[in-house]
């Protein structure tokens, strides 16, 4: 008996169908990797293994583990089951972690509920499993909030909990999506070695076609809730004979066609930062101690030229997004100025920024966390007009609503739903649409598309790269994904320790690096054609 079999699973939410006759079958020591676009059902599938669906969810068909079929199991069973036996880490670390809570307690809270261990023997289990997923206890004390955390490091967070208690199955939804190259290959290298050590079986859910490849001995390939191929992972994605294999394979390399960026002469920078760096407090040690300072970022200098695009990428905490949060005026930096149009920002009031705040948009990196859950999509995506000298009519705003759902792949009606109705890709594409609907000069993007699926990752890097041509909308893409820097920018810097370490031209920096930080990136990043010749060796 396999450790887990899903057998001809059907899943309706409100009458709609959502999976249709799902069959998989995982075996302890296994890892499966589940594959799909964008609400094909994949999320929807780990959710019914954890009978975590909503109250208007009705599924058929069998899902057996260890010989209980959960979805007849009663509540108190499958609590028992879950975070012991099951494990899960869910797609988005913030909303998956309690904010009121320090790291310490969220990892602690499992082990002392399912094994009765007192406080301290907890705490001294959680420091370790903190500690295997990267985060040492000098430098990530359990008092540490998540929002004291970047999003890559809430997503170690979010895995250590998951396998705190080393579970017969894990269920991991997108778990390196937040991380970066570096740290992934670390992450994915943990998750392999808990598979052998404890003969867990791992159930992978993602995007990532080479990460898949790296890492699952099979693969089931999901679109619009039915399975459509499953097998051996380096023979199905070597042969890809079904085309829906074939679409996401090509999809997953793909570069988009963009034209050399001119920059006018004459025109002088877009944007200009100069000699900037960030301190925060740490914190106070003892009443007898003075409060120390922490650097997040140290004396950084670049220009952007009007239509330029450019990637900052780097490590998960050198400093990406404070930098970020700084070119847009939405924290002020220890040292340095910031020009964008050939006008100081940095220092200014709220009224004084606003001409710049409307030439100037942001893409953020969590993208339901940037969204007021309360709102429409349409109130949502319609924000930025605010900034316009001209305010729009009612009508003309559902026009500029609808036409830039439209550019992302969205249909209009959905500008009358809510952000939880839409996946974790849907919801950053809705970021997307509204970071576009003013016309900006500027988007800072940090990890545009780390949430999307390789089909719709393909064609926002085609809507990105054709309003950088057509609009001349210039672009900062802040990623650990060196795929997304290749295919989408012009000039690359890296980030390490929270200083410019290298930066060049995008194809020289990547394929020759001078840096450490830049090599180890490189090394680091997954790739679909080296994978599979890899797995296809070894299987002789």
């Amino acid at each position: 008996m396999s450790l887990l079999e899903i057998e001809n699973l059907s899943l309706a939410i409100g009458g709609q169908p959502i999976l249709k006759g799902v069959d998989l079958s995982l075996e302890a020591g296994e890892v499966m990797g589940l594959v799909g676009e964008s609400g094909s059902g994949k999320s929807m599938t780990a959710l019914s293994v954890m009978r975590l669906l909503p109250d208007a969810a009705s599924a058929a068909g069998r899902i057996g583990f260890n010989g209980i079929d959960l979805l007849a199991a009663p509540e108190d069973r499958m609590c028992a089951l879950r975070g012991d036996d099951i494990g899960m880490v869910f797609q988005e670390p913030m909303t998956a972690l309690n904010p009121l809570k320090t790291i310490g307690e969220q990892v602690a809270e499992g082990i002392r509920w399912h094994t009765r261990a007192n406080r301290a023997d907890a705490e001294a289990m959680a420091q370790r499993m903190l500690e295997r997923v990267g985060l040492p206890a000098e430098r990530f004390p359990l008092s540490r909030y998540p929002h004291e955390l970047s999003g890559g490091q809430r997503q170690r967070v979010v895995i250590a909990i998951a396998c705190a208690l080393k579970p017969k199955l894990l269920i991991a939804d997108e778990p390196t999506t937040a991380l970066d190259v570096v740290l992934q290959a670390q992450i994915l290298e943990l998750l392999r070695d808990l598979v052998v050590e404890n003969r867990m079986g791992l159930l992978l859910i993602s995007h990532d076609l080479a990460v898949v490849t790296e890492m699952a001995d099979r693969i089931t390939i999901l679109r619009g809730g039915e399975v459509m191929e499953a097998g051996n992972t380096a023979e199905t994605l070597s042969a890809q004979s079904h085309p829906y294999t074939r679409q996401l394979a090509m999809a997953s390399m793909h570069v988009p066609a963009r034209a050399k960026t001119h920059h006018a002469a004459g025109t002088g920078p877009l944007l200009e930062v100069k000699g900037i760096s960030r301190d925060y407090p740490a914190r106070r040690r003892s009443l007898f101690h003075r409060p120390e300072r922490f650097r997040a970022v140290d004396d950084v200098s670049f220009t952007l030229a009007p239509a330029q695009s450019m990637a900052l990428v780097g490590r998960s905490g050198c400093g990406k997004s404070t930098l970020a949060r700084i070119i847009l005026a939405l924290d002020e930096p220890s040292a340095g100025t910031i020009a964008f149009r050939g006008e100081t920002i940095t220092g200014r009031d709220q009224a004084a920024l606003r001409p710049a705040r409307r030439d100037m948009q942001v893409i953020f990196q969590d993208p339901y966390g940037s969204f007021d859950p309360r709102q429409r999509v349409e109130r949502l995506v319609a924000e930025p007009l605010h900034l316009l000298d001209k305010r729009p009519t009612p009508a003309e705003r559902r026009d500029l609503v609808a036409e830039a759902l439209h550019q992302v792949g969205l249909q209009p009606s959905d500008m009358q739903k809510y952000p939880h109705e839409f996946s974790g890709g849907q919801r950053q594409r809705l970021s997307i649409a509204r970071a576009i609907i003013t016309r900006p000069k500027l988007i800072v993007a940090d990890e545009p598309v780390s949430a999307l699926d390789v089909s719709i990752r393909a064609q926002i890097l085609d809507l990105l790269a054709d309003l950088n041509q057509r609009l001349g909308i210039a672009y900062l893409f802040i990623t650990h994904d060196l795929t997304v820097a290749r295919a989408i920018t012009d000039e690359v810097m890296v980030m390490d320790a929270r200083r410019i370490v290298e930066s060049g031209r995008t194809a020289d920096v990547l394929s020759q690096p001078r840096s450490q930080a830049a090599r180890a990136l490189v090394d680091a990043a997954p790739d679909l054609h080296r994978a599979i010749a890899r797995r296809m060796r070894e299987q002789g």
